[in-house]
């Protein structure tokens, strides 16, 4: 398992930043984030898979997932099934992409009474790889804590975890 560092900071009240340098190329690793049959090995924690995963890559596109909790060990969450809508807005391959990513149902309905967050991230040439800086940012800060306290800096870093040993 890869255990590379993940870097977060909450830049303001509604704002989380990641980052993390991947060992590959720039056109890969945008690659990774963005063709399905790439997003199917890496996409969700550990324990989770995608089970659905179509990609429509361009301003308006949509970008329709679900991941489904195949580990026994995690409990009531096995058997779980969560979509999610992601609709892109800007992409500058290999150097950016901004999309809203929605929690939705299995029709790609969004599902309002979570929240969204507004996803920007970059990616950066630098020595020994890739860098990924992933800006989320949300509507209100009590929606920045809602996912926080879902759990999702464990989920993100296992993602990304998976990501890195997908493009290894």
């Amino acid at each position: 398992m890869t255990h590379a560092t993940l870097d977060h900071r909450i830049e303001d009240a509604r704002t989380l930043v990641l980052e993390r340098t991947f060992a590959a190329t720039p056109d890969r690793v945008f690659a990774a984030f963005t063709q399905a049959e790439h997003l199917k090995h890496w996409w969700g924690p550990r324990g989770w898979t995608l089970t659905h995963c179509t990609v429509d890559l361009r301003p308006g596109g949509r970008w329709h997932y679900c991941m489904t909790c195949t580990d026994p060990a995690q409990g009531d969450f096995h058997g779980m099934n969560s979509w999610g809508l992601g609709v892109y807005e800007q992409i500058e391959a290999p150097t950016r992409l901004t999309y809203t990513d929605h929690f939705s149902d299995e029709h790609g309905a969004v599902n309002d009474q979570m929240p969204a967050t507004l996803a920007d991230l970059t990616f950066e040439a630098v020595p020994g790889g890739t860098r990924v800086t992933s800006r989320s940012t949300y509507v209100r800060p009590e929606d920045l804590q809602a996912v926080m306290d879902m759990g999702m800096l464990q989920g993100i870093s296992e993602t990304w975890d998976r990501l890195a040993e997908h493009l290894a």
